[in-house]
């Protein structure tokens, strides 16, 4: 079944090759902060020190903020599951995240999976770390923090010792107070996604993750907002530019005096650096590559949102998706497990056999 008018289908496989064929979409993605999120690992903003752009003006080092490709594609891959169990294609019980994977999903084939001696799947969708375009300095804020009781105040009336007696005077502030670096909103981080080897099916299906994806980071419950602005996708017969190079393209664009001011970066500004800088790198690539930037991306994204705004459709596009990770499951994952438990009787026969 074919969803799209506006992509020719010599980009995408009729089913999931086991092997890998060279072809690859790269969906251009900027993601922008809305709120205060925060990518950390132990309690600290991620960050790294990296040149500021590609000119020889710019090839001084600044501190950005980063956010590691787990904290990108775990959240999108989560609104992914999210839809299959919303429209009946997979349960809670026989496949949980990072517990027990039932294998032959479209989550499970599309993203991989990894349950040790129990089998393996290589992710089909590349991510990398995105970099702030902004320095760090920047892009963060420190807060403090506080746990009011239930009064509504930071006043205790005291907590009781082992000895039954209170810790404290009463009305006296408790220390309950703690620091913490957020990212400010209006923060944005270019970052190319790329999807191995699509079926139409597989494609549309990342493109409507990231679509769907709004929090990412921790403590998302109470902030992480983050928009996916996407502003093209790329057809190639290989990998294309990191995510920094990319980053350092654009800051060469911007104009200095926003990129140094105490105001957010324009949005419409970042947009076109964005789209003016993949064009420039895409030239010096030596790959073939199609692109969907400008007036004909507008034409995908179009139909993409149209696709997967309607119930019909986008269970559809579930159904053929899950059904083709079925397919590649039967014939690549639990056919291999079969073939592998009928030869080793045989393997341990012929030991059996030599020795005697």
């Amino acid at each position: 079944m074919s969803f799209l008018k506006t992509v020719d289908a010599k980009f995408f496989h009729n089913e999931l090759p086991y092997k890998p064929m060279g072809k690859y979409a790269h969906f251009l993605t900027i993601r922008i902060t809305e709120s205060y999120p925060l990518f950390q690992t132990d309690q600290e903003l991620n960050k790294a020190k990296v040149r500021a752009g590609i000119k020889l003006e710019n090839q001084f080092s600044i501190t950005r903020l980063a956010m590691f490709k787990r904290k990108q594609s775990t959240p999108e891959r989560l609104v992914g599951r999210e839809l299959l169990r919303a429209y009946g294609f997979m349960t809670a019980e026989e496949c949980e995240y990072n517990v027990g994977f039932a294998k032959d999903n479209a989550d499970c084939i599309v993203y991989g999976f990894a349950i040790g001696d129990a089998g393996s799947e290589k992710s089909k969708v590349v991510v990398d770390t995105a970099f702030s375009i902004t320095a760090f300095d920047d892009s963060h804020e420190n807060f403090t923090l506080n746990a009011p009781y239930e009064n509504g105040t930071m006043a205790a009336k005291g907590e009781k010792k082992s000895d039954g007696k209170l810790d404290g005077k009463i009305g006296e502030t408790t220390s309950r107070i703690n620091q913490q670096d957020h990212i400010k909103p209006q923060i944005f981080f270019p970052s190319i996604v790329t999807l191995k080897d699509p079926t139409e099916a597989s494609f549309l299906y990342v493109f409507n993750n990231i679509l769907r994806t709004k929090r990412y980071g921790a403590q998302t419950t109470r902030t992480g907002t983050v928009r996916n602005e996407l502003i093209g996708v790329i057809f190639a017969d290989g990998e294309i530019t990191s995510n920094l190079h990319w980053t350092q393209a654009i800051y060469d664009i911007m104009p200095d005096d926003a990129l140094h001011s105490l105001d957010p970066l324009n949005e419409d500004d970042v947009i076109n650096a964005a789209k003016t800088a993949i064009v420039n790198l895409m030239s010096k690539e030596v790959v073939v590559h199609t692109d969907f930037i400008g007036d004909n991306f507008t034409s995908l994204l179009c139909e993409v949102k149209e696709l997967t705004s309607n119930a019909e459709s986008i269970t559809a596009v579930l159904k053929q998706a899950n059904d083709e990770a079925k397919a590649y499951a039967k014939k690549h994952i639990k056919g291999k497990s079969e073939d592998t438990k009928e030869t080793k009787p045989k393997v341990a026969r012929n030991a059996k056999a030599g020795k005697e």
